[in-house]
């Protein structure tokens, strides 16, 4: 019992109940983001870090490109043709300290933006050029995004969109047009 009042005993027990649970680990596809009394101290690089108990805290965020899936948007095209779209986005963090300090909840935001900004870019293209260019609305999504979330520190790597759903009614008209190219296209062949 000696011991644990002694000079060595009091650095151990520093040691023990201290520096070891101050102690955290940055793994290579990891930042950290610390704080010291409430304020941004620094950006942590992968490796142990300190992290003093009570005037310090931190945040772990995960740098690994993240694949979000942007649920069906209903929106309107330019000629007023009535579309579901669905797209999946693809994003990284890029800067740790500005996705902790300049958005509350950098998924949702980066989520909720795809779906708006999905919406808006169908609302400003043709139906055809939405079915026959879909990798240019696809990109031009993407600008858009990744423009607005540089603040955030997002990249936004890329956008894909999955699925185009058209109503039934408008099958039945486009499967109609297509008809009499299909024929003369069989006849052309056939001479």
């Amino acid at each position: 019992m000696g011991f644990l009042f002694s000079i060595p005993g009091l650095i151990f027990l520093f040691i023990i109940f201290v520096i070891i649970p101050s102690i955290k680990q940055v793994n290579q596809y990891e930042r950290g983001v610390r704080f010291r009394f409430g304020k941004f101290k620094d950006e942590m690089i992968p490796g142990w870090r300190i992290v003093w108990p009570i005037i310090e805290s931190w945040q772990r965020i995960d740098i690994r490109v993240k694949a979000v899936d942007v649920p069906d948007q209903e929106a309107i095209t330019k000629d007023n043709v009535s579309a579901r779209v669905n797209a999946v986005i693809y994003y990284r963090i890029d800067a740790a300290q500005k996705a902790v300090l300049e958005v509350q909840d950098f998924f949702y935001a980066v989520s909720q933006l795809a779906q708006t900004t999905m919406r808006n870019v169908i609302g400003e293209t043709s139906l055809d050029d939405l079915l026959s260019k879909r990798n240019e609305v696809a990109d031009k999504i993407q600008r858009i995004i990744d423009k607005a979330t540089d603040p955030w520190g997002v990249k936004v790597e890329s956008v894909e969109l999955k699925d185009i759903i058209l109503p039934d009614e408008m099958k039945r008209v486009i499967a109609r047009q297509a008809l009499p190219v299909r024929q003369r296209q069989k006849e052309k062949e056939g001479q």
